[in-house]
């Protein structure tokens, strides 16, 4: 299936809801340090309610780390600086969405570093800042999904 990576997240409210969204739908969820909460946060296991055990959730030190474990993966960073909408790539089982911090989103060394038609956005209304992280997770999961019909890929 898929991969979500959440690069440093800083409310666990969000991640809680993001472990319920990838239990609900398969993908795989990836947590880079440092994370601003504990993983026993009450507000993430609130959020994620009992969750949990159906989604498969890793930590990891670092984004490197990450990719490595999930065998260099394409990667699809989503960002209000992306320039490609999030409907136009096809994807594929075994891609990975990267999204950044809520307070300050993806570094730009980040993005940089992978091409642009891989660098997503998502339409929004002019002047708008962004939307919530689980929200836009789940806007690109879907998306995802749809294209493969719902299934996993295989």
């Amino acid at each position: 299936m898929f991969s979500l990576i959440l690069y440093e997240p800083e409310i666990p409210p969000n991640t809680g809801n993001i472990i319920r969204l990838c239990a609900n739908t398969g993908v795989q969820l990836h947590l880079i340090e440092p994370l601003g909460f504990e993983l026993d946060e009450p507000r993430l296991k609130r959020a994620g309610l009992d969750y949990g055990e159906y989604a498969t959730v890793s930590t990891h030190k670092s984004l490197a780390i990450c990719l490595e474990a999930l065998g260099g993966p394409r990667v699809f960073a989503l960002s209000t600086r992306g320039k490609a909408r999030h409907d136009t790539p096809e994807y594929a089982a075994g891609d990975a969405f990267l999204f950044g911090p809520e307070t300050r989103g993806l570094p730009q060394e980040v993005l940089e570093s992978l091409p642009p038609e891989q660098r997503l956005r998502l339409p929004m209304r002019e002047n708008s800042r962004s939307l919530n992280l689980s929200n836009s997770a789940a806007v690109v999961v879907y998306e995802a999904w749809r294209q493969l019909d719902f299934t996993d890929g295989n």
